[in-house]
């Protein structure tokens, strides 16, 4: 779990609309309790909401970044979960007072004249709605957007990406719950083409797509994961991490990721994401065998990268570069 948001650098919002929008998936309208002015966002941006039950949850933005006057959200109840989807589902109503942090985003789009393949799954539409209304607003790319879910009721925002699946720019994959009805990546995978690749969705299809992506430029391809990465593997054990620099040896037990040993140890460790999905904690692996949790590393560079919010280790012992 990442970081929890201080108080301090929470806002008040008002719930000014509630609304289910398709199967277990509710979306929210956000304003400022005056009407004012909300913090601007970029596409693919996401906020953290304090829910009714005291839980801090992180949920994509995705209305139009132009939009200053709200911040639109989409739910879906996890189950099983740890509760905080549900109890903003079935515990808040229009009108009510809740709190987020300022707009942060690991998932910013990047300028790329190429054009962009975009791919979503399930709620992992929302980071990308953004981007689609950003992109048709700028004209600056052309897109194209691969959305799949198990059926059209359980389709979040498909009224409003019909009229673009009508010109080609949409293509809707409904799969049953069947993975053997999941939608073809490889062909649209195999070339690059320059473009860049923006993928959010159940960790599946991501690890799906960054297996078939290793040809592809690194810097290319984006993921965002909304949801937390396996913490706690039955075959799990504790292990070390040897720093190279200072010598000093660092006990990380199960439960506990690498990150979080590190700073309980004293170290200030750069990290955003703390998913596995945006890069920001990559660390030189010196020596070891990582078990590779993340999104972002290639196969040719696991050898000698590892991003310690996530990943751990096979061996007794990893020696990092710190």
């Amino acid at each position: 779990m990442s970081a929890p948001v201080a108080e301090s650098e929470m806002m008040p919002v008002r719930i000014a609309r509630k609304e289910w929008i398709a199967d277990d998936i509710v979306l929210f309208e956000l304003q400022h309790p005056d009407g004012g002015e909300l913090p601007q966002f970029t596409a693919g941006s996401h906020v953290v909401v304090r829910v009714p039950n005291g839980l801090q949850r992180k949920y994509s933005l995705c209305n139009d970044p132009a939009e200053r006057d709200r911040y639109v959200i989409a739910v879906k109840r996890e189950i099983p979960g740890s509760g905080g989807s549900s109890s903003l589902i079935d515990q808040a109503i229009a009108g009510d007072a809740l709190a987020t942090s300022a707009p942060r985003n690991n998932f910013g789009l990047v300028k790329s004249p190429a054009g962009y393949l975009l791919i979503a799954g399930g709620i992992g539409i929302t980071p990308v709605m953004a981007m689609v209304h950003q992109l048709k607003a700028s004209g600056a790319g052309r897109f194209k957007l691969y959305y799949c879910t198990r059926t059209p009721q359980a389709t979040a925002f498909r009224d409003e990406l019909s009229a673009l699946a009508l010109c080609g720019q949409v293509t809707f994959h409904h799969d049953g719950g069947d993975p053997a009805r999941s939608l073809d990546l490889w062909p649209l995978l195999e070339s690059p083409k320059g473009r860049h690749l923006y993928c959010c969705g159940p960790r599946p299809l991501m690890e799906a797509v960054r297996d078939m992506t290793g040809h592809w430029p690194s810097s290319a391809v984006h993921f965002e994961a909304f949801t937390e990465p396996v913490r706690n593997a039955a075959d799990d054990q504790p292990f070390t991490v040897r720093l190279a620099r200072s010598g000093d040896v660092v006990e990380v037990p199960v439960g506990a990721t690498i990150l979080e040993a590190l700073r309980a140890h004293g170290l200030d460790v750069p990290s955003s994401c703390e998913s596995g999905s945006c890069g920001t904690c990559r660390t030189r692996l010196v020596a070891g065998e990582a078990d590779h949790r993340d999104l972002v590393l290639a196969e040719h560079e696991r050898a000698d990268a590892i991003m310690v919010c996530v990943s751990r280790a096979r061996s007794p012992e990893l020696v990092i570069d710190r």
